[in-house]
């Protein structure tokens, strides 16, 4: 857990008797600043502590207060309370969203997308409040004002942020009031599962576009042909693949688990000229994910996502579109749906019976011939 801490050295400012501590995090960044000011009474330097520059806390102000004290101690009058000591302190979110960006910076992939996300949509409504009188009904009231404009998923994803933003301040205690962001603030209901399958047509454009590419063809046959899943496909090694019998041994990263998929005598002579001069452990295509996503993602754009939205995930062709293509043409055929479970590895039949609907019996001969009275 990150500690905060305040460095003992007084610098000053260009103002005369006030003074700041720089607060920094464990990689010694300042995050924050907490002001004083310096006077005499009775001879005596005296020194006040004013308040953090998070809480609001500027130059300005604190040259006020030390004003203020000097001239009633002047006047052998009693110096003013400080404003801090009367009024509660207020913690913008803000300053807590400064504190978990600079903390997840190395730690969230994303990071400066959540981070412009925060600007542009959260910050408006939530950035200038005090974290203490933000509530859940605010935060489902600017769900609902954000449904306007913006996709359920997206909303979901700005509702999280808040909620690691709180979570990340009471984590380092400095936050002790409860979570806005709780069971009474119902995520969106999505429907994105990616249904989305490639036509015959379409599969011969996207063949079309890759056969001059010998790695990028060998692996969107192996998607198309054995439905692995992009990590699945990479993992593939000259040992994995029994010419024989047509068949690829299959690693399943996801469950952590091996299985059977198979090819058909095209692409088995590819592979066979490509696994001669191979060591028994070199891997079929030594490319890595992201040289594979980005050239097919040019090719999907190009024919097959024109108009969608980035965030139409049940819509969009990606790369794990060819795993659905298999599963879905593999029904069409009417592949009995255990079947499909097996060249699929799904461990939970719930997850293939979403292609059952593609099969080609409907049932209607079987109900005709029910009954006869």
């Amino acid at each position: 857990m990150s500690i905060l801490k305040t460095l003992p050295k007084r610098i000053p400012t260009n103002e005369e008797g006030i003074f700041y501590k720089s607060i920094i995090n464990e990689n010694n960044k300042e995050i924050d600043k907490i002001y004083l000011i310096r006077y005499r009474e009775k001879n005596n330097d005296k020194l006040k502590t004013i308040g953090k520059y998070s809480q609001g806390i500027r130059i300005n102000y604190c040259k006020q207060i030390r004003n203020e004290i000097i001239t009633k101690l002047r006047l052998g009058e009693t110096p003013p309370i400080i404003a801090q000591k009367k009024q509660k302190e207020i913690v913008k979110l803000d300053y807590f969203a400064d504190i978990y960006f600079k903390e997840k910076e190395f730690e969230v992939k994303d990071i400066e997308k959540l981070r412009k996300s925060y600007i542009n949509h959260i910050k408006p409504f939530f950035g200038n409040k005090d974290v203490e009188k933000i509530t859940s009904d605010q935060i489902k009231e600017f769900q609902k004002i954000k449904r306007e404009k913006l996709a359920e998923r997206t909303i979901n994803a700005l509702i999280q942020i808040i909620g690691a933003i709180y979570n990340i301040a009471i984590l380092k205690d400095i936050y002790k009031g409860n979570n806005p962001v709780n069971k009474n603030v119902k995520r969106i209901n999505v429907d994105n599962k990616r249904e989305r399958y490639l036509t015959l047509q379409e599969i011969k454009i996207l063949c079309n576009e890759v056969k001059h590419e010998e790695y990028l063809y060998i692996f969107v046959q192996l998607a198309l042909q054995t439905g692995g899943r992009l990590s699945t496909i990479l993992s593939i090694t000259k040992k994995d693949i029994k010419l024989e019998s047509n068949s690829v041994q299959l690693k399943d990263h996801k469950n952590n688990s091996t299985y059977l998929g198979f090819f058909n005598d095209e692409l088995k002579h590819i592979l066979q000229d490509k696994i001669k001069n191979l060591n028994i452990n070199d891997k079929i295509i030594n490319r890595g994910k992201q040289v594979i996503q980005d050239r097919l993602t040019k090719i999907y754009n190009k024919h097959f996502n024109i108009g969608l939205a980035n965030d139409d995930r049940k819509n969009r062709v990606v790369t794990h579109t060819l795993r659905h293509t298999f599963a879905s043409h593999l029904a069409i055929k009417g592949t009995p749906i255990y079947t499909i479970q097996k060249l699929m590895n799904h461990k939970d039949i719930a997850m293939t019976l979403r292609y059952a609907k593609l099969a080609p019996d409907s049932g209607k001969e079987m109900v005709l011939q029910l009954y006869k009275c």
